[in-house]
């Protein structure tokens, strides 16, 4: 099969493409970092299992994806 030969426009595009999709990715492990710290916290705070919370919060999660 003979190799596809990009132009410079589809280059750039995809180099775009993986910049954009890096940082998202970051944000994305950034913002769970920030939920897990949360949820730890609060979970200390108020003598609850960390994993009590975010079971509730899929749940939230997912009835909401629902009714939508």
């Amino acid at each position: 099969m003979p190799e596809k030969i990009y132009s410079i426009g589809e280059i750039a595009k995809l180099k775009q493409l993986v910049t954009e999709g890096v940082q998202v990715s970051q944000e994305i492990q950034d913002l769970r970092e920030g939920l897990r710290d949360t949820v730890n916290d609060i979970a200390h705070e108020m003598e609850i299992k960390p994993a009590t919370l975010n079971k509730a919060i899929k749940n939230k999660l997912k009835s909401t994806q629902n009714e939508g």
